[in-house]
């Protein structure tokens, strides 16, 4: 009995000071990023997104209030043809910013957090089209084109203003200042 006690202590021991180790050498790293004079994203290389990024000082921001998705058909009969379905609707709204982005002279690449709500979707069982945004949101973002991976959240919600709205976007933009 003894000998299965002194066992597990330093087991738990040796697990502990492992664990210490890498989370000091993992935060020695991300400490180093935050000195860097640069947008810096931080996360996993598997995920589709950044678990959180840090912006220095010296850069500008702009904030997209709520954005929401264009007009398709004013005559459209149904959701999807006034508006599109989710993934549509998503994509208006990632071009409508693109299109400001650039003229501004900034890119897609600048974003630097998005912020998502859902609306249930009444032709996928009036449930949220997550699959529909996270579709829409691969055609911007982690691409060969534009490899940042935003960080981001995604909230279902019961309704939007207009109810032919499945998705509205708010977007946090970051960058350099041009001298």
């Amino acid at each position: 009995m003894k000998k299965t006690v002194k066992s597990m202590v330093m087991t738990t021991a040796l697990g502990t000071t492992l664990l210490a180790g890498f989370t000091l050498a993992s935060a020695g790293s991300e400490s180093t990023a935050l000195k860097a004079n640069k947008v810096t994203f931080f996360g996993t290389p598997t995920s589709s997104i950044s678990s959180s990024v840090a912006v220095p000082h010296n850069f500008n921001r702009i904030s997209y209030s709520g954005t929401v998705p264009p007009l398709l058909n004013k005559d459209g009969k149904t959701v999807y043809e006034r508006y599109g379905d989710t993934e549509t609707q998503a994509i208006g709204i990632l071009k409508t910013f693109k299109a400001d982005l650039e003229a501004k002279g900034l890119s897609m690449s600048d974003i630097t957090y998005l912020r998502v709500y859902l609306t249930p979707d009444p032709n996928k069982g009036n449930k949220q089209d997550y699959q529909g945004w996270f579709n829409a949101y691969a055609k911007f973002f982690n691409t060969k084109e534009n490899p940042v991976k935003t960080a981001r959240s995604t909230v279902g919600v019961d309704s939007l203003v207009n109810s032919d709205w499945l998705i509205e976007i708010e977007a946090e933009v970051a960058y350099k200042p041009k001298k």
